[in-house]
């Protein structure tokens, strides 16, 4: 497991140092390098999948959930993925801080193959907990009265909560900044993830006059698309986009399935799920109440599709459908449930470093379990019961 970077004290370097090194790093960078294995074919920038003695030996697709600060769970799974090397990426379909995760393992395929996108992600969750930090500075003297990462019941959120439910974003912050912003434009290059296919990308957001879901692909992808694929309507403003108007992508594809199935050339989708299906037990507190219907309401969407693959699954072993007609589905999952229903709704606004690392190596060591007990399953047959999961 990959060690916790230390936190630093009250001379922390600050978003400033911290962009400084990213634009240094790419200044530095006389054209693409592949990393361990990595191909960059001669006058190209798109990075290749090694193969052979030694490169990938299976190719899937990843399916990101979004849930805010619980992200870094997935970005520790995605780090050890790339490290393994052992498995290739064919697309990906996110959602909310999935969305960013996969916007930046693209783009740091392109920059530096592997490991590349692995520092892309680590810097940007470094970016996010220093610039959070800094901006929640007050809310966060009253939260370190409260011990833990679980932070429900901190003076700080409860303030946070309540201003939220008496007042609109559109009251609270009348000119919409969103910090998230500026950290995007200075990390995501978004001219490199649309100039190669490589990782095919695919990025939910939900209409907020139709009800209906956007997915921007690759060639689509912008700031913007980021932002409201990750817009909490209680906190900013609806992201606007060629006049239309969007909230957070997990209302109707957290994330969405079908992408990947009518886009892909692989067969296996790997979802990466950070929100407990499962809670035992009726909850009782007006927080606990909120939490669960959190949870239930960003897997719905995940929930109808798993139906409809599991349907069409079930025809064709019942060879009720030609061979052919419809492609057969295998589904595996990373998640660690049992671990991520001791957090509370509040710790995904929660930026504090050492709580982001500690669900990033909770993700190394979940991907670490999968690989070893599922790379030689992969391309023929599914690993979940997708009735006992979801239906």
């Amino acid at each position: 497991m990959s060690q916790i970077v230390p936190v630093g004290t009250g001379e922390g370097e600050g978003m400033a140092r911290a962009t400084k090194r990213l634009k240094s790093r790419r200044a530095a960078r006389s054209g693409p390098a592949g990393g361990p294995g990595g191909e960059f074919p001669p006058g190209s920038s798109c990075y290749v999948w090694p193969r052979g003695p030694g490169g990938c030996e299976k190719t899937i697709n990843l399916a990101l959930q979004g849930g805010g600060a619980h992200g870094a769970f997935t970005w520790g799974v995605l780090d050890k993925l790339l490290e393994d090397g052992r498995i290739a990426i064919d697309g990906i379909s996110a959602t909310s801080a999935g969305a960013i995760n996969a916007a930046l393992l693209a783009q740091g395929l392109m920059a530096g193959g592997p490991d590349g996108a692995r520092q892309q992600l680590h810097e940007f969750w470094q970016g996010i907990s220093e610039q959070s930090s800094q901006a929640l500075a007050f809310l966060g003297f009253f939260d370190s009265l409260s011990s833990g990462w679980n932070r429900d019941w901190s003076p700080g959120h409860l303030m946070f909560d309540l201003a939220s439910r008496l007042w609109s974003p559109y009251q609270l912050n009348p000119f919409g900044y969103n910090p998230l912003r500026e950290l995007l434009q200075q990390t995501i290059d978004v001219e490199r993830i649309r100039a190669c296919d490589t990782v095919k990308l695919f990025i939910s957001a939900t209409n907020v006059e139709t009800g209906k879901i956007r997915v921007f692909d690759h060639r689509e992808v912008t700031v913007d698309a980021i932002l409201a694929s990750a817009c909490l309507p209680q906190i900013f403003h609806a992201v606007e986009i060629d006049g239309q108007h969007y909230w957070d992508g997990g209302y109707m594809g957290n994330p969405a399935m079908f992408p990947l199935i009518y886009n892909c050339d692989s067969r296996d989708i790997v979802i990466i799920r950070i929100n407990p299906i499962v809670r035992k037990g009726v909850p009782q507190t007006g927080r606990d109440i909120v939490n669960r219907l959190n949870e239930i309401t960003f897997n719905s969407s995940l929930m109808r599709e798993m139906r409809a693959i599991a349907f069409v699954t079930r025809l064709i072993d019942e060879g009720k459908i030609a061979a052919g007609e419809m492609k057969r589905m295998l589904i595996h999952m990373i998640e660690a449930d049992e671990l991520m229903v001791d957090f509370g709704v509040a710790s995904k606004l929660n930026p504090d470093w050492q709580f982001l690392c500690h669900l990033r190596d909770m993700g190394r060591e979940r991907a670490r379990h999968w690989i070893e007990s599922t790379i030689g399953r992969l391309g023929r047959e599914s690993t979940i019961d997708i009735g006992e999961e979801f239906l």
